[in-house]
């Protein structure tokens, strides 16, 4: 860093102020007199969104630049697959170096806390682990090509509704468990060059300028020294939010920014040292991102990346009596006019002037020379001489398959949506056509979950999400058997949205938000409250089956240093070649932390041809089995018999065996006056401390229970537990004063070693 030290020294207070804020709506500002470049920034977490620097906007309302448009991030996570998210983000990093593009803005990873959420598509998942794995690999295949990535938004960023002035009420331990969990890994496992700050508040302070989150957490405790990038308008306070770690105000319409951040420095507002790092950060980014060299592929190569990927990431939801895949020479009924105009991506800052959109009537009409359409609807009505033409011809059809799901008009940036039903008629020409044809298999296009109260009258689903520019040509492999579908759900499909966890507190009341759910979101809550969903998170079918067989562990118990081998064995027991994502959930004992009934704590995706068997290794350590201790500021296991669970799905559990956690942590109980006896008898430390000076008073108790064995009478030991220590001396009066209950309460906090006389 000599040569940054040096060029550091040529640098005025003003100058390094300057480097706060960008110099337009995607450039940052650049330093000529010591080499460094302006920033080239361009949304892309599903394909590159480059806009003219100076006309550009952040809701995609003004024309960007042709490319590829890959499937939206609630699409490609159902492909569980970390190979795939890093090939995706290669294409999308050699994409953005032959654009010039330093920064590319994404991945989104925000946890979907509620199907209400608009912005529900651009981001992976309602668990935290699956959604930091995915994003991880993105941003090691985009930072690959020496173009850094910058996942978004950090954090507890889940709704749109008042998104730039909503506070979200949230405990430590469910912000560490659920909502930065993802983060944490796309810093320390991604390694990740840059992060974007959100709009909201947490705890009362915008995020921009939380000292908590960014100062404590992504700086000290995560070590992270890139780019803190606030979204574009976030900011409030520029002096506050330099002080605690964001580097960069964005956009840089406004000269003003720095100038605020040099006058602090000035008046000794603002330590000159928090320039300084913003020069080294921005310093560092230019080392990172030089003598980049574009690759040479092409954007026809881009959009086949796009059509693999898509054909990962769709999901078969039902496929009664084996209706598909069709046959080529099937009579069939291709019904919906997303069909032939299909619902492709989102809608705001991500979405992409695409290059080659493929629609499934082109492409299914390539596969089955005798298949007819209809189009069923017009926007988002159906009027009776649109569904009389599809119903007749559906009547008339071997089978129908039917295109539908959500319209643009439902979900965005910007808004929230007010339910997870679908236009009522499009549940119409569904239930007409069901009458018409029993083998109806319904396509789905959806940025977020949706009800399905007609799911007992149609034969498959196919869940696409929004699957790309490229999905009508892997809906069409996977209708007719060239692709065996593989992907499974990131999320739960509740069967109502009154089931949904967050639902009395989403979006909230007015400008605030609480989070009164907990660390219970999506699956967590649905197995606690044993509410069955309409489709459990990891859910996905095939074309074909497998079996799981001897699960096996390295050792039976683990200790905080320790790790654990799983082993376990998967074989296809079908006939065609398939994939299955094989799920691994921690089952928690039954102790004094209220936890999840099990939690996803690793997954592998495996190829295996017909007959095929694959061993399946799996390394856990303390992280998987732990939770947040605020009082410890630090992950914890209790000591106890825990389940290591292999399954298809949170629900569909395979294998399990138990394995114990020895804990090296003991967490002590810190004794006052008003501790519970339950809390003392119930910990052998404390008992063992209490125990002489308890047999002393233990005739003078009242009740009888003296003379009545607590450890068999419920009622006793019920009397006995909920007594605090003061109560306790009320009742045995002399027996024990405050003089004695002093010393016992400082014996039990090892204060005092020896124990003291009674009478």
């Amino acid at each position: 860093m000599r040569e940054f030290d040096e060029a550091l020294k040529k640098l005025t207070i003003d100058e390094k102020a300057a480097l706060c804020a960008g110099i337009n709506f995607w450039m940052t500002k650049g330093l000529k007199n010591i080499g460094l470049p302006s920033f080239y920034t361009s949304d892309g977490p599903n394909g590159l969104r480059c806009q003219n620097a100076e006309e550009g906007d952040h809701l995609s309302l003004n024309e960007s630049h042709k490319a590829v448009c890959y499937p939206a991030a609630a699409a490609v996570a159902c492909s569980w697959d970390r190979e795939l998210l890093e090939y995706m983000g290669d294409n999308l990093g050699k994409d953005a170096a032959q654009r010039n593009v330093d920064i590319l803005l994404g991945p989104g990873l925000n946890i979907k806390r509620s199907p209400l959420c608009g912005r529900n598509f651009e981001y992976f998942s309602e668990d935290p682990y699956l959604a930091g794995q995915l994003a991880s690999a993105y941003i090691q295949g985009v930072q690959k090509n020496k173009v850094s990535a910058c996942p978004k938004h950090f954090a507890m960023n889940n709704q749109e509704t008042r998104r730039q002035s909503v506070n979200v009420k949230i405990d430590e331990r469910t912000m560490r468990e659920i909502y930065l969990a993802g983060f944490e890994t796309c810093i320390k496992e991604g390694k990740a060059w840059s992060i974007m700050s959100s709009y909201n508040k947490v705890n009362g302070s915008y995020l921009a300028e939380h000292h908590h989150l960014l100062a404590e957490i992504l700086r000290k405790e995560w070590g992270f020294n890139g780019l803190v990038i606030s979204d574009w308008g976030s900011i409030d306070k520029i002096v506050d939010a330099v002080r605690e770690g964001v580097s960069v105000q964005m956009p840089g319409v406004d000269e003003s920014f720095g100038e605020k951040a040099a006058k602090a420095v000035h008046e000794g507002r603002l330590n000159e040292s928090c320039l300084d790092r913003i020069a080294a950060e921005f310093w560092d980014l230019m080392l990172k991102t030089k003598d980049r060299q574009p690759s040479d592929t092409t954007i026809d190569t881009f959009h086949e990346a796009a059509m693999k990927i898509a054909c990962e990431s769709i999901v078969l939801l039902k496929n009664e009596h084996k209706l598909l895949p069709f046959s080529s020479d099937i009579k069939l009924a291709v019904v919906g006019e997303m069909a032939k105009n299909p619902r492709f991506q989102g809608a705001g800052s991500s979405h992409v002037n695409e290059y080659l959109l493929t629609n499934a009537w082109d492409e299914i009409k390539k596969n089955c020379p005798n298949a007819v359409y209809a189009q069923g609807c017009s926007g988002e009505t159906v009027s009776d001489n649109l569904l009389d033409e599809a119903c007749r011809l559906a009547s008339h059809s071997d089978a129908v398959v039917l295109f539908t799901g959500l319209p643009e008009s439902f979900e965005s940036e910007g808004f929230d949506r007010t339910g997870i039903d679908i236009p009522f008629d499009y549940c119409r020409l569904i239930e007409k056509l069901a009458q018409a044809n029993k083998k109806l298999a319904v396509v789905l296009s959806n940025g977020s979950c949706i009800a399905m109260p007609w799911i007992h009258k149609v034969s498959a689903i196919l869940e696409t999400y929004l699957g790309g520019e490229a999905v009508g040509t892997a809906v069409a492999k996977i209708l007719f058997g060239g692709q065996n579908p593989c992907g499974k759900l990131a999320e739960t499909f509740p069967k109502r949205v009154e089931h949904n966890p967050s639902y009395f507190n989403f979006p909230g009341e007015k400008d605030t938000v609480e989070y009164r759910e907990g660390i219970f979101v999506g699956y967590r809550y649905y197995q606690k409250k044993k509410i069955e969903p309409l489709f459990e998170f990891g859910y996905g079918l095939s074309y074909t089956t497998f079996e799981y067989s001897c699960l096996m562990f390295d050792r039976t118990e683990i200790t905080d240093t320790g790790c654990l081998t799983v082993r376990c064995r998967i074989k296809n027991t079908g006939n065609v070649f398939g994939k299955e994502i094989v799920q691994l959930y921690i089952e928690n004992p039954v102790l004094e932390i209220i936890r999840p009934v099990r939690e996803l704590r690793d997954f592998k995706k495996i190829s295996l041809d017909p007959g095929e068997e694959k061993e399946i290794i799996f390394k856990l350590e303390k992280r998987a089995f732990a939770y947040y201790n605020e009082a410890l500021s630090d992950w914890h296991v209790e000591t106890g018999e825990y389940g290591v669970c292999i399954g298809a799905s949170s629900d569909d559990i395979r294998l399990q065996k138990t394995v114990k956690f020895i804990s090296s942590v003991k967490i002590m109980t810190k004794v006052t006056r008003n501790t519970l006896f339950r809390d003392i008898y119930t910990d052998p430390v404390l008992l063992s401390r209490f125990e002489k000076d308890y047999n002393s008073i233990k005739p003078y108790l009242p009740f009888g229970l003296a003379a009545i064995d607590s450890e068999k009478d419920p009622t006793a030991r019920g009397i006995l537990y909920n007594m605090t220590l003061n109560s306790l001396a009320s009742y045995v009066g002399r027996h024990l004063d405050d003089v004695k209950l002093e010393k016992i309460i400082n014996n039990l906090n090892g204060i005092q070693a020896e124990t003291i006389g009674l009478p």
